[in-house]
């Protein structure tokens, strides 16, 4: 899928932004942590997908090292992303995937777009619906139910808060419960957006950022 010039320059100019300096929290020296993160690391990766082998602590992402001096903080954020993410989740994966990572352009969050890329295309998305979902829910090949989910994303960025059309839409297939858990992992991955944009997280070996498709 060819982007744009258009959009590739303003890809490049947001990864200036948020990237072009160094991150403003420096990580932790591997070897002195190395016991907690891959600790944590190992409860994250498993919490989500069951029975995953230990990670080496050269191929451990760089956040971990960064979140680690906040260890009280860090938990309770990956006690969420387990919860509603892992084998308690309720939506199914390719709704969370649509949000995340609608959520993720909308809050040009080159971190965090570019991890979930990575993640949909081994869950199955094409670059073709990468680049839709950059489009977002206007695009026609969406359908109702995913025009849903996109369009929720979309009105919780404009305006907090979810219309009635969008709401009765994706209550056709979704339940109470379905609909909170969709709210809860949007504001998740604002927040997210917002401490690694912020922080200047610096992009993982094979993360192209807001370029990934």
């Amino acid at each position: 899928m060819t982007v744009s010039s258009d959009i590739e320059g303003r890809i490049e100019a947001r990864h200036r932004e948020v990237l072009g300096q160094p991150p403003r929290i420096a990580p932790c020296d591997r070897e002195s942590v190395a016991e907690q993160v891959q600790a944590t690391t190992q409860r994250l990766r498993g919490g989500v997908v069951a029975d995953q082998p230990p990670m080496p602590l050269d191929a451990i992402p760089e956040i971990m090292f960064t979140m680690c001096r906040y260890p009280d903080l860090w938990h309770r954020m990956i006690d969420l992303t387990i919860e509603i993410q892992g084998a308690n989740a309720t939506l199914d994966l390719r709704d969370r995937k649509l949000a995340i990572l609608r959520t993720g352009w909308l809050c040009q969050a080159p971190y965090e777009f570019g991890e979930h890329v990575n993640q949909a295309r081994r869950a199955g998305f094409t670059a073709e619906e990468v680049e839709r979902i950059i489009t977002g829910s206007s695009a026609p090949e969406w359908d109702e139910h995913e025009r849903a989910v996109l369009r929720a994303v979309e009105e919780l960025h404009a305006n907090t808060m979810v219309s009635d059309e969008t709401w009765e839409q994706l209550s056709r297939r979704l339940n109470d419960e379905q609909l909170v858990e969709l709210l809860v992992l949007v504001g998740q991955f604002v927040a997210t957006a917002y401490f690694q944009n912020s922080m200047r997280l610096r992009l993982e070996a094979d993360n192209r950022g807001l370029a990934a498709r």
